[in-house]
């Protein structure tokens, strides 16, 4: 029996996505655009779908364009359900630099 509950309390496999981060508005939240492809049944072209998760961020360490990897966790709040487990990617400083600059200079 003890085998038996053993195996039952196994959770398996955790869904894993990797998306961008779009949104960092909320505490310890963020907004993570995950983009997939597929071939539309009837056309054969290829589509590409995006949808948006809330990832949890414990350390808040995540910026906007950094690529994340995120998995799916227990419900966290009434739409968080997904936590941010690694920063694959960072989004490049610079360009917030340039613009920052470029409106500067535009200003007489």
């Amino acid at each position: 029996m003890t085998e038996r509950s053993q195996a039952s309390k196994s959770t398996g496999k955790k869904a894993t996505k990797i998306g961008v981060v779009i949104a960092k508005k909320m505490a310890k939240t963020v907004t993570v655009s995950v983009e997939r492809q597929l071939r539309h049944p009837l056309y054969k072209k290829i589509v590409k779908k995006r949808k948006k998760f809330l990832a949890h961020d414990e350390h808040e360490k995540c910026q906007v364009g950094d690529v994340v990897r995120i998995i799916e966790t227990r419900p966290i709040s009434a739409r968080k359900r997904w936590r941010v487990v690694e920063i694959v990617g960072v989004a490049p400083k610079e360009v917030g630099v340039l613009a920052e600059n470029e409106l500067e200079e535009g200003q007489p």
